[in-house]
């Protein structure tokens, strides 16, 4: 039995001082297939890569790794086995090729085998063209497919894969997992990948899930989602309600498991009947469960507590029509290269305004120039009533910021971090003692306030962020990939937050790669290479190209632009 497996733990322990990563995990993964950790932010997938890596030891446990014992026979081990930890370690003043060179120089690939190893990962992951081009100078999905073609240098036997696609677009996506694929069909290859994707996960011969350091569930991703069949219905909303609406109502609703919006649409799993008045206008129909369903029921069965969100006066006295953001003719270049090309677009006072695009396509300087952080090249920009071009320091003060990377001071305690950005936004004295208590009530972190903000979890960094950023209770917030990285439940969490937000009359923009997070938006720009390819509402920009959801519409429109840019350049 045990050649027939990749891995094999058994009562498996790890602590990090005061905290269980891993509590008496048993598994096995065949060899040969596809597998997927799945799990909340702290389930403890990342710790298990590690020990099967050789990086970490097991404080109690077996396990093994290729029939190899970790605890004696790590060389053994990372000799046969590839891992790409989430942040893989390129090396950006390097080019593709000297990258390539440097990791089988490091896994001692002899030359005869490179040239034929490295033309089928080129071709693999589409980089033949920019050999030459330094590391640092990729996009993120070029970045995400290098890094994984660098751990391919040599052949391993298994292939260990932490969150490869986080930050990565719909488009690079489906690529990255094309070549797993690939592998794993054409060589048999045995692949572990920890995912926040239950759609990746989906796609595994087997799941195991995890949670709090425990495995409480595993089987194919059919019997997982087993657990939600017959749970889950899609509603339409009536005419003219907003899909986010009616998700928000459901999502509070006693005996609700999960709700997203999807399509126009809004996908919801219920425990019990709905009550007829919560679905008042509204069509209802069951579908089939999907892996999502499965995960989030499963979860709900150990989290049962809803979100307690906060009222924040609601949109009674919002003047909607106001123009917060106006955008006209936008261009930044960096040297002889144009990030973004004469864009325009304006953003009305309540609205979720959502900036799409694969990586590279100029929505992240975009995003620094709204946010004054980057100058603009030209073109006219006015953000809360002040010019940009000439008052970057005063409209800051009316803007929250949440950066895609953790941005507080990691040695500072979560109260320490509170009282500095109160201060740096003006709060002082009772004022701030009394919106540091609203905020940490409001993101549940009244036991965390003594903690040093760097060993918190992903999930409450997150919330500290958020926190923070809400503080001066800002006229408009920006969110850079917000939820980069989190779990579903996390996600859920997070946007009910931002709808109460903007139905108060916050506005948000929102830069992401979750195309389901595009539902939450009342519109959505999406750019590539620095140009502006559509413009409306959710529905609007799907109906477009006549996209049953936004990943599709997403992938038509940017695949649309990109062959007409080459018939264009042939």
């Amino acid at each position: 039995m045990s050649a027939e497996l990749a891995l094999l733990a058994r009562g498996v322990r790890k602590s990090f001082g005061a905290t269980t990563a891993l509590d008496d995990v048993s598994l096995a993964v065949r060899r040969g297939e596809l597998s997927a950790l799945v799990g909340p932010d702290g389930a403890g997938k990342t710790t298990l890569l590690r020990l099967a890596a050789g990086l970490y030891q097991a404080d109690s446990g077996e396990l093994t790794v290729l029939g190899f014992a970790a605890a004696s026979e790590a060389q053994q081990i990372q000799n046969r086995i590839s891992y790409m930890p989430q942040r893989f370690g390129l090396y950006e003043d390097l080019s593709i090729q000297e990258n390539l060179d440097l990791y089988a120089d490091l896994h001692g690939v002899p030359p005869e085998l490179r040239r034929e190893r490295y033309a089928r990962l080129l071709e693999m992951t589409d980089l033949a063209r920019f050999t030459s081009r330094l590391a640092g100078k990729l996009s993120g999905g070029m970045k995400q497919k290098l890094g994984l073609a660098c751990t391919l240098v040599r052949s391993p036997e298994l292939l260990l894969l932490d969150e490869p696609t986080v930050g990565v677009d719909p488009l690079s996506r489906r690529e990255l997992w094309q070549i797993v694929q690939q592998l794993v069909d054409a060589e048999q290859l045995s692949v572990i990948v920890s995912t926040s994707y239950l759609d990746e996960a989906e796609r595994c011969a087997k799941v195991f899930v995890l949670h709090e350091g425990r495995l409480i569930d595993e089987g194919r991703p059919e019997e997982i989602l087993a657990r939600a069949q017959g749970m889950v219905f899609v509603a339409t909303p009536a005419a003219g309600e907003p899909a986010r609406s009616l998700q928000a109502r459901l999502i509070d609703e006693e005996g609700t498991v999960d709700a997203v919006p999807q399509g126009g649409e809004v996908r919801f799993i219920r425990a019990a009947p709905a009550p007829e008045a919560l679905l008042a206008g509204a069509a209802v129909r069951a579908v089939p469960a999907r892996l999502e369903d499965g995960f989030m029921t499963l979860l709900r069965s150990l989290r049962p507590a809803r979100l307690a969100v906060p009222d924040r006066g609601g949109a009674r006295s919002v003047e909607r029509s106001e123009t917060v953001i106006e955008v006209k003719d936008l261009v930044r270049r960096f040297g002889d290269f144009t990030a973004v090309n004469s864009t325009s677009f304006s953003v009305h006072r309540g609205e979720i305004f959502g900036l799409l695009g694969p990586n590279g396509a100029g929505k992240t300087t975009t995003f620094r120039m709204l946010c004054g952080l980057l100058p603009a090249s030209s073109g006219h920009l006015r953000v809360a009533g002040v010019d940009l071009r000439h008052a970057r320091a005063e409209a800051r003060r009316r803007i929250g910021y949440v950066s895609q990377k953790f941005a507080l001071y990691g040695n500072l305690s979560v109260a320490e971090n509170l009282q500095f950005f109160g201060g740096a936004y003006g709060l002082y004295g009772r004022r701030l003692a009394d919106r540091i208590a609203a905020v940490a009530e409001e993101f549940e972190l009244g036991d965390q306030l003594a903690t040093t903000s760097g060993q918190l979890p992903g999930g409450f960094k997150q919330r500290l962020s958020m926190a923070a950023a809400l503080l001066h209770e800002p006229e408009i917030l920006f969110l850079d990939e917000p939820t980069s990285g989190a779990d579903p439940l996390a996600r859920r969490e997070f946007w009910r937050r931002i709808t109460t937000l903007a139905d108060a009359g916050t506005t948000v923009i929102v830069t992401t790669h979750f195309m389901e997070e595009a539902e939450y938006c009342d519109r959505i720009v999406i750019q590539d290479a620095g140009s502006l390819l559509a413009l409306g509402t959710p529905r609007e920009v799907r109906a477009e190209v006549g996209g049953a959801d936004m990943d599709a519409a997403f992938i038509a429109i940017v695949e649309r632009n990109r062959a007409q840019n080459e018939r264009a350049a042939a």
